[in-house]
């Protein structure tokens, strides 16, 4: 493998969500500490499941894998790290301020901004306190899916620039309080980044072209804020001998070598590794072991070759769906489990009813004009680009609240515009926007992977809370963007997964989470079952029979109502393909 050879101390493990990049990463930090090396595994994803690969709790602290001399893992959680950062802050000045203006500060750290802040503090550390790491050779970043990662391998850049600027004097007074007295460590970790000598960033795909050219826009981006050591992984690749004798399994097959063929240019230098598709779940020390490495398996795996065909179909959900007229329906979920195909393909499936339909996403990575890759009668689509509504929201605020303002107070409102936080304001009100549209059309919104959702999830609670506070003296009715989505006639929440043990138990999570907002999920769809579809090939049918007692999960204990989505032989791109993944042509 190019990736392990001659490592650096630092690797981080990125890519779009779902490509593999915790089991790599897990299996990775098991080669290097069976190989005598003292290694730290950390997880930067809100979504984290590094200690159930492990079969252990590890959570927030350095914990010991069990099994594995030399190597500790940490899951850097944003919620607990938040916590700590606004008890640092508040901390000092409880007993001491009045009680309201306290209450002020708790409010004005309760955003996902200072969330966001919190969890890059602790990362930056990690680069550069050796304290914290000098006993390790190796530290393993399992990153989260893509958006998220260039957002929080910009964030040393962005905020030590705006920390030396001197800006931040307004709305991001409190998140920003307890950054000002470590603008040495954020320079330091900007150097770590850059410095190919320290630094190696093995970007993570499968043999996809949406996969394949976003890892390629991700090779871009972070080559030009100075990550030029760069390694690739061609992920859960088909071999060729499964293709024979099944006609399922051969267009699978040529759909891969149909993307690695047209591979984009700026990924044709990097050195590349890749890893056969298994037949087995990546959990536990045996699956991992076996990971980076083309050795026949030695997993005992069940013959069951039973099929899940008689599912439910997603063609009754949507019937159901349609049945409103109107309503927000949100696909949440993991990265990678296609989320922008489904809500796609439930977009236009309610289009050729006729009904109005408006399909939109909040994923920074989502791909919907190319899957989409046609237009109909009844539909609009649009994306909620975070950089676009930023600048659309600064000039809102420039011709608004600065109209009457003097020079100079006009120069200082500028530069608080500048704070990374008020992406998270004008993200929110886009979001909210749509969710506005509900009321008169079908919005069907592809939502970024469960990290970012949360956070935007939090940003929407708070101002719930905030608005609640205000209008709870008065007579004036009111209904807030949270309320709407807590509103079953109004709002729709379709978890999607994949039949296997790593995704469901993140959907059950996530599942978890919304419930503790007040957000009741209406369905689960399970995407890609090998289980759904007829196969003939040995190792798809392995995968087919570990798949079932997933499913038998989601039907008995995670959902009310729930559907299966077979694999496909052709990719769901285009208008007439998506229409047929809820009707397929008979």
């Amino acid at each position: 493998m190019h990736f392990l050879k001659v490592p650096p101390r630092f690797l981080f493990l990125t890519g779009k969500g779902g490509v593999g990049k915790t089991s790599l990463s897990c299996a990775t930090a098991v080669h290097f500490a069976e190989q005598g090396r003292r290694v730290l595994l950390v997880s930067t994803d809100p979504a984290s499941n590094v200690g159930h690969v492990f079969g252990q709790t590890i959570g927030h602290t350095v914990t010991a894998i069990h099994e594995i001399q030399g190597l500790d893992a940490l899951e850097i959680d944003p919620q607990a790290a938040a916590e700590v950062y606004r008890e640092r802050i508040v901390g000092p000045v409880r007993g001491v301020l009045p009680k309201g203006v306290v209450a002020g500060i708790e409010e004005q750290l309760s955003g996902a901004c200072t969330t966001e802040i919190a969890a890059f503090d602790e990362f930056t550390a990690l680069l550069t306190d050796s304290t914290l790491t000098e006993n390790y050779q190796h530290i393993i970043f399992d990153t989260a899916p893509t958006g998220h990662t260039i957002r929080l391998l910009q964030l040393p850049g962005a905020w030590s620039g705006f920390l030396e600027a001197g800006k931040g004097d307004a709305s991001c007074l409190g998140p920003l309080a307890g950054l000002t007295k470590q603008r040495t460590q954020y320079k330091a970790a900007v150097e770590a980044l850059a410095n190919p000598a320290l630094t190696r960033l093995v970007l993570v795909a499968r043999a996809q072209q949406a996969a394949l050219r976003e890892v390629a826009r991700t090779e871009e981006e972070l080559a030009a804020i100075g990550f030029t050591q760069q390694y690739l992984i061609i992920n859960g690749v088909l071999p060729p001998a499964e293709a024979v004798r099944d006609p399922l399994a051969a267009a699978v097959f040529q759909r891969e070598q149909t993307a690695l063929n047209a591979i984009p240019e700026s990924l044709k230098a990097l050195p590349c590794d890749y890893i056969p598709l298994k037949p087995f779940n990546l959990i536990g020390l045996d699956a991992l072991r076996q990971m980076l490495t083309d050795a026949p398996s030695t997993l005992e795996l069940s013959p069951d070759s039973l099929v899940a065909r008689d599912a439910p179909r997603l063609a009754d959900l949507v019937d159901d769906i349609a049945a409103d007229g109107h309503g927000l329906v949100m696909l949440m979920g993991k990265g990678g489990v296609g989320k922008t195909t489904l809500a796609a393909a439930i977009a236009v499936a309610l289009a050729h009813r006729g009904l109005p339909v408006h399909l939109t996403t909040s994923d920074p990575a989502a791909h919907l004009t190319d899957t989409l890759n046609a237009s109909l009668d009844c539909l609009t689509v649009s994306r909620i680009d975070p950089q676009a509504e930023t600048a659309r929201y600064r000039q809102h605020v420039l011709e608004t609240k600065g109209k009457e303002l003097d020079g100079q107070g006009r120069a200082l409102l500028k530069e608080d515009l500048q704070s990374p936080c008020t992406e998270e304001i004008a993200v929110f009100q886009a979001f909210s926007r749509a969710i506005r549209e509900a009321g008169q059309k079908f919005v069907v919104m592809d939502t970024a992977p469960t990290g970012h959702t949360l956070l935007l999830l939090d940003a929407t609670g708070a101002y719930h809370r905030e608005v609640t506070r205000r209008m709870g003296h008065t007579d004036m009715s009111f209904t807030t963007p949270m309320m709407q989505l807590q509103d079953p006639k109004r709002t729709k929440v379709l978890i999607v997964t994949l039949a296997e043990m790593t995704p469901v138990l993140e959907a059950a999570h996530l599942q978890a989470d919304l419930r503790r907002a007040g957000i009741e999920p209406w369905a689960w769809i399970i995407n890609t079952s090998v289980a759904a579809a007829s196969v003939r090939s040995p190792l798809l049918r392995q995968r087919a029979a570990s798949e079932l007692q997933e499913i038998r999960a989601v039907a008995n204990h995670h959902a009310d109502r729930y559907a299966v989505v077979p694999l496909l032989k052709e990719e769901p791109i285009g208008g007439e393909r998506l229409h047929a993944l809820i009707y397929p042509r008979t």
